[in-house]
């Protein structure tokens, strides 16, 4: 199965032009979609899902034109949403079933069978009776997992999904993200790198509603290697070394600042060769954009 959005363009009524001339192609697997807050991310993902018009521009799944066929896209599609309400005094059982029933599961004994499989599957029937208000932050992402599952979805959309959750649930989130990305299209949008390096055999990163990079991890950290350089500083230099040189990143450590830069050659001033990384293809894309103190 192939997605393909091309020219995607979209501005809300405040002026706020949050989609630009966006194209992209993604194929079965894990795509991953990064982007700092308010860079488009989840207005694109609200458009292929259906929930917002586009102003101009197509999608299509295969030959299904995405845009126009608004019913026959959302039978195909699995969504969790950045933010997501669940009832607090219904269990997770009886909501997958009332969620069931209304993708048009009407078999009883189908749909129980369903729901159980789909708990197991997210690691959650011991707590299936469990009212959903008493669940843990990664429970809920589990369980907006399986109601995203249901009906044997073609394209999964995740929006934001391991924000907020300790190391050991995002752990356990990303190994259920990569086994859903086997046999269909996951994209996954996220302003954290490591779930991209981690997940994704593909890539783009979108700033101010533009596609600035698009792609494959390894080959944009490859594209990367002998031009990275980093040095610790005093804060009182920064400016001097953003005069001179293209700074990418900052980072704070120990009252020391640590700093990376982009160059073709080698600099001087005590700069140290460092390994590129996935983080300096993020941030030597959107530097321009954003203000790396606010990295």
């Amino acid at each position: 199965m192939k997605l393909v959005i091309k020219s995607l363009s979209k501005t809300y009524a405040n002026g706020v032009h949050a989609l630009k001339d966006v194209s992209l192609t993604l194929e079965n697997g894990m795509f991953g979609l990064l982007g700092p807050n308010g860079a488009g991310k989840s207005s694109l993902m609200r458009t292929i899902a259906t929930l917002q018009e586009a102003d101009s521009g197509t999608v299509f799944i295969d030959e299904l034109d995405v845009l126009k066929n608004k019913t026959q896209v959302r039978q195909l599609l699995g969504y969790l949403p950045q933010e997501f309400g669940v009832y607090p005094k219904i269990s997770a059982e009886r909501m997958l079933d009332h969620i069931a029933q209304l993708k048009g599961v009407g078999n009883a004994g189908e749909r129980k069978d369903l729901v159980l499989g789909l708990l197991e599957k997210v690691n959650l029937f011991k707590d299936r009776k469990k009212h959903l208000g008493t669940y843990s932050g990664g429970m809920k992402q589990r369980f907006g997992i399986a109601q995203a599952l249901i009906g044997d979805p073609k394209l999964i959309i995740v929006d934001e999904p391991t924000a907020g959750l300790d190391p050991a649930e995002r752990n356990r989130f990303y190994n259920l993200l990569s086994q859903l990305g086997e046999n269909t299209i996951v994209i996954l949008s996220t302003h954290i790198v490591e779930d991209v390096s981690t997940l994704c055999s593909s890539f783009a990163i979108i700033c101010q509603g533009e596609v600035l990079y698009a792609g494959d991890p390894e080959f944009a950290v490859k594209e990367l290697e002998g031009k990275i350089y980093s040095k610790a500083i005093n804060q009182s230099e920064i400016q001097y070394f953003r005069d001179v040189y293209n700074v990418i990143s900052t980072q704070l450590k120990s009252g020391k600042l640590h700093i990376r830069i982009l160059q073709d050659t080698e600099p001087q001033d005590g700069f140290v060769p460092s390994t590129p990384n996935l983080e300096d293809v993020y941030f030597s894309n959107i530097a321009t954009r954003v203000d790396i103190n606010t990295m």
